[in-house]
């Protein structure tokens, strides 16, 4: 991510996630992300199926003229309708990563393996990493963190420091096995981090199914998702009402960002690319086609 944003922050944003977090533990039910709204998928059979090609073609016509190489997946969460545009091109998923990452400890925990209150030790040796983040600045060796603080940061100011304590912690082939059990097929290959659009859709999909089996821990995820630092992607030309849960990632040449759009008609949208010559212009890229999708789901009747 772009690490020159974190540079102005301090060890206060800390105090104030976790404290936000805390805050939202007890008054769950006050936060704006929909509680129960993960459409699931044995939910949509006696829905009718939209037409979606004439989006399809718009957003092929777009992207077309755009100098980079763009993988898009798009879900209607009401009918299951979906498409796909590159959508098995490998991409590096960046921070995109940290969602099934997070959501994998959110198992741990629904299932009793793991408790938030567990505490995970800093090791600068195998956990530092430059880049997004502020653990980067304070952690030091010997320093513990809760798994929810660690959980936090990863998703809303997407520490990387917090996502490789996370998958030390959790151990990086059982978060393998979890992804291909949600239906993850370019997982880790020859250990790096790359994916595909369609990858990231059935992640972001786990994320609503894991809500609708556990509202509570469900919906904190989604709240954590919809209030990241950085929300200029999917979100950036939207109506400021409309909740966005998502997780945005970028590296060299690599812009992406992936989650779920709660309009009217909700859906999933994952936008990966690669070969972007400028990251802004790749994150202004996806708002514009996460711009088109929304004014297009709108004209669907709900």
């Amino acid at each position: 991510m772009r690490s020159r944003a974190y540079r102005i922050l301090g060890l206060a944003v800390v105090v104030v996630l976790v404290g936000a977090a805390s805050l939202y533990w007890v008054v769950s039910m006050g936060h704006d992300a929909p509680v129960g709204s993960g459409v699931g998928t044995d939910a949509v059979s006696l829905i009718a199926q939209p037409d979606y090609r004439p989006l399809k073609a718009e957003l092929e016509t777009y992207m077309g003229s755009q100098p980079a190489v763009y993988g898009v997946y798009f879900r209607d969460l009401m009918s299951g309708t979906s498409f796909g545009i590159n959508e098995r091109e490998p991409i590096t998923a960046a921070s995109t990563v940290k969602v099934p990452a997070v959501l994998y400890l959110n198992h741990l925990v629904a299932e009793g393996r793991a408790s938030w209150d567990d505490r995970v030790v800093y090791n600068g040796a195998t956990d530092y990493q430059d880049g997004a983040g502020i653990l980067q600045f304070s952690a030091r060796d010997g320093d513990s963190y809760s798994l929810r603080t660690l959980a936090n940061l990863a998703i809303t100011i997407s520490d990387n420091v917090a996502y490789r304590m996370l998958v030390r912690h959790l151990g990086k082939d059982n978060i393998a096995a979890f992804m291909r059990d949600l239906g993850g097929e370019i997982v880790f290959p020859d250990g790096q981090n790359i994916t595909c659009a369609k990858d990231m859709a059935a992640y972001i999909q786990g994320v609503l199914d894991f809500e609708r089996a556990h509202p509570d821990l469900g919906s904190r995820l989604l709240d954590d998702m919809a209030h990241p630092i950085y929300h200029v992607g999917l979100p950036g030309k939207l109506p400021p009402q409309v909740v966005v849960p998502h997780k945005e990632g970028d590296v060299s040449a690599v812009a992406n960002d992936v989650g779920v759009v709660f309009a009217r008609r909700p859906y999933i949208l994952v936008v990966l690319s690669k070969n972007v010559p400028d990251i802004d212009q790749g994150f202004a890229t996806i708002a514009e086609i996460s711009r088109m999708v929304y004014r297009y789901q709108s004209s669907v009747a709900a």
